[in-house]
């Protein structure tokens, strides 16, 4: 008798997971439901013009986002002239600025002596001693972000291919994946800033 009620409850249970199973992706796909993509999105705020298609692949991971002083904006605005000066699209100044939040928070940094890394400069910590230009130059956030563009430009595919991939490539960090974290400001900002 123990024999019997045990395969029963079995059974039911048998029948219970089999059911649920067909009751549930399946059941779902076809009732006209599509799979549930379970990557973050980004929340587009009714005040906020729409960041979409400067993210075509969506934000890659958890996101940072920082607040930022005058003088940051007006880094931020400098890089996005520079973008539209060389004639890329807004995608190319989200990656910059992506960049430059990581590289420098959007500061156009110094000599900082034993904080330094090597001897970077700039928006984008670049190095004179690695060809990007004199201090002075590279402390212009003209100059600067038009070299970045200019290594930007030589990465086949770089329109396509995700934020940290496309920065990584101009950039060479010890750090590959630490671009992704900006991508929402900077598209934020580019959208924000493009057309004033």
């Amino acid at each position: 008798m123990n024999t019997i009620l045990r395969k029963s409850v079995l059974g039911i249970a048998g029948l219970a997971f089999a059911g649920g199973v067909v009751g549930g992706p399946i059941a779902a796909h076809t009732s006209g439901h599509h799979a549930v993509d379970a990557r973050p999105v980004a929340v587009v705020q009714t005040d906020k013009p729409d960041t979409g298609k400067l993210i075509p692949h969506g934000t890659q991971g958890a996101q940072s986002r920082i607040e930022l002083n005058d003088e940051q904006t007006a880094n931020a605005k400098a890089i996005i002239a520079a973008t539209k000066k060389n004639g890329l699209p807004e995608r190319a100044a989200v990656i910059s600025i992506a960049t430059s939040l990581q590289e420098s928070k959007l500061e156009n940094l110094g000599h900082l002596g034993d904080a330094n890394d090597h001897d970077s400069l700039g928006l984008f910590q670049q190095r004179p001693s690695s060809g990007w230009g004199t201090p002075e130059q590279i402390t212009d956030p003209e100059y600067s972000t038009t070299a970045f563009l200019k290594g930007l430009k030589q990465v086949d595919g770089w329109q396509d291919m995700p934020l940290t991939d496309a920065a990584q490539t101009v950039q060479v960090s010890a750090y590959p994946d630490a671009y992704a974290q900006w991508e929402q400001q900077a598209a934020d900002l580019v959208a924000q800033h493009w057309n004033s």
